[in-house]
């Protein structure tokens, strides 16, 4: 795939893709004959994976880390596994706030549903402000 099709298939902007390859973030992309990047199914594993992790907010330093110790082969695999070990605890750390804002909104909103807007209107009718 050309990096125009990556871009477009992964909603990635081409700038992002190649700033993703120029530090490290994404393993080099072969290239074809006319020099152009040549995006293969494994390059483009990597760009799913890096987009998932992205979304939930894993730093770019830590994929870069990762995607370096990967590169080192399988005797990285035990420093590989607790960098995703602590993004993993980092993000449940989050998801465990988002929850707590998600229920805080929930009771606002039930607060609003058990509100009785008959009350007001009454307080606001014309035969209230003359008597």
């Amino acid at each position: 795939m050309t990096i125009a099709e990556v871009s477009r298939v992964y909603q990635i902007p081409v700038d992002t893709l190649r700033y993703y390859e120029r530090i490290g973030l994404l393993p080099p992309v072969n290239r074809n004959r006319s020099g152009f990047r040549d995006y293969t199914e494994e390059n483009c594993s990597w760009v799913q994976f890096i987009k998932c992790m992205r979304a939930a907010g894993i730093p770019v330093e830590a994929l870069a880390d990762y995607v370096a110790l990967f590169q080192q082969g399988d005797r990285t695999r035990e420093a590989r596994k607790q960098i995703l070990l602590e993004q993993r605890e980092l993000l449940q750390s989050r998801v465990n706030e988002l929850q707590g804002t998600l229920d805080l909104l929930t009771r606002k909103i039930e607060s609003y549903e058990e509100w009785n807007p008959g009350a007001e209107e009454q307080l606001l009718a014309p035969s209230a402000q003359m008597g």
